[in-house]
């Protein structure tokens, strides 16, 4: 049955899985479903401030560089020119995977694209400082580097992955990107960079990573010329988008659709974009959310699913489903229809509600996405119902309770996206296909 419902997804040789509010919308556990039947995994955007969690038999599996493929032995796993990679993390997560029994061979079922930018440790203590320095409007970052690093490649003194494979041109970009770091970080009175230091770390890493560092632009163009299915898949969601988010509070990559072209070096062409979405809203870190849960619904809701950062451990802020925002998104994304995951976590939290409309802070009342004072929208809402039954062994459609049904449905509705599965549970089987 599962089957049947992923072979139509992957229809097309390209499939795109996207978050579509802010992120953790459960993608690890539809993009390891869709895995199953694909050639080629690519992680194109982002950077280790997103994780991806899925629940093996062995247990629960956090990935945060490596694409969720790598669970399958006969998936090609490929880290994108838009992702930003922190090359002495990425060597733990691989020898941490490798301790949990998975294959990983560089240059086999690991792919890194030359072209990706490199996290170093000037990025890590500049984004610390300077989501300080914010004060009360801090965004809300990890205080990864990830920021600094997009920056950096916009300012075109970024160190790209290639650049590790060989040692004089490694200290040659790195003594521009240090000179430059030092003179801020000295005006602050902070210590300066070890230009020696960091160059001997890197290298070591980028002698570790060598035979997976390729042109995998070339390689994803080559497979899609001859057919292979690929599976492209998102970091964070697209309200979290760098163009299209909910700016400032946004991350530093292009999170939608969009990212899917430029960080792999594939040209444009037909695919098929599946949404993700929770039955309810969560949002990690600041920035607006207009239809947040800020009491003991929250809370509890916040228990129920179980709602912190897989990669932060940060708890996760929670509202209700927000049809505008999910509907603003599936038209930026492209998404023709939803996966809705979670459902099982409303159990017990009748009567439910939809986010339909904004009311702005000048009264107009609104069912778009505005780009302007969103912090200051109050949600309008609709009604429903709620479910007291337990779903998690449900696997039918018509066998959801009827509140349940008409809560989904109400969502295809008002989001005008059709929900084509519902995840019921965190377990690989717990998923009702329509």
């Amino acid at each position: 049955m599962l089957r049947r419902f992923f072979a139509i997804a992957v229809s097309m040789p390209t499939t795109c899985v996207v978050g579509i509010l802010w992120g953790d919308e459960g993608k690890g556990k539809v993009i390891d479903f869709l895995a199953a039947d694909t050639d080629f995994v690519v992680r194109f955007g982002g950077g280790h401030n997103a994780g991806h969690t899925l629940v093996l038999p062995s247990g629960k599996l956090v990935l945060h560089l490596v694409p969720s493929g790598i669970v399958h032995p006969h998936t090609v796993n490929v880290i994108g020119n838009g992702v930003v990679v922190d090359p002495v993390h990425l060597c733990g997560e691989i020898e941490k995977l490798q301790a949990r029994g998975l294959r990983i061979e560089l240059g086999r079922n690991l792919l890194l694209s030359e072209r990706a930018h490199v996290i170093v440790e000037a990025h890590r203590r500049q984004d610390q400082w300077a989501e300080a320095l914010r004060g009360a409007g801090r965004i809300g970052t990890t205080g990864r580097g990830i920021g600094p690093a997009y920056s950096d490649r916009c300012a075109r003194v970024g160190i790209r992955l290639g650049d590790l494979l060989d040692e004089k041109r490694l200290r040659a970009a790195l003594q521009a990107l240090v000179e430059q770091k030092n003179a801020l970080f000295g005006s602050a009175g902070m210590p300066p960079l070890d230009l020696d230091a960091m160059c001997a770390q890197l290298f070591a890493a980028g002698d570790r990573l060598r035979p997976g560092i390729v042109d995998a632009g070339a390689v994803l163009r080559r497979a899609h010329a001859a057919g292979k299915r690929i599976l492209l898949e998102g970091a964070q969601g697209c309200l979290l988008d760098l163009e299209h988010g909910t700016y400032p509070y946004v991350t530093s990559s292009h999170a939608s659709t969009g990212g899917a072209f430029s960080g792999t070096g594939l040209p444009p062409h037909a695919m098929t974009v599946v949404g993700i979405a929770k039955a309810y809203s969560t949002r990690v870190g600041e920035g607006p959310f207009p239809s947040e849960l800020k009491g003991e619904i929250g809370d509890r809701l916040r228990t129920a699913g179980n709602e912190f950062g897989s990669t932060t451990g940060r708890p996760r802020r929670c509202g209700w489903f927000d049809t505008v925002a999910v509907r603003y998104s599936g038209a930026v994304s492209g998404a023709t229809e939803l996966v809705v995951t979670n459902l099982d976590v409303l159990r017990g939290f009748g009567p439910l509600r939809l986010a339909v409309a904004y009311r702005m802070p000048d009264g107009v009342r609104t069912e778009d996405m505005p780009a302007f004072d969103l912090a200051s929208a109050e949600a309008e809402y609709v009604e429903l119902p709620g479910f007291d039954e337990d779903v998690r062994g449900v696997r039918r459609f018509q066998d959801l309770p009827r509140n349940a049904q008409a809560y989904l449905q109400a969502i295809e509705q008002h989001t005008k996206l059709r929900i084509r599965t519902i995840s019921v549970g965190p377990e690989r089987d717990q998923v009702i296909p329509r």
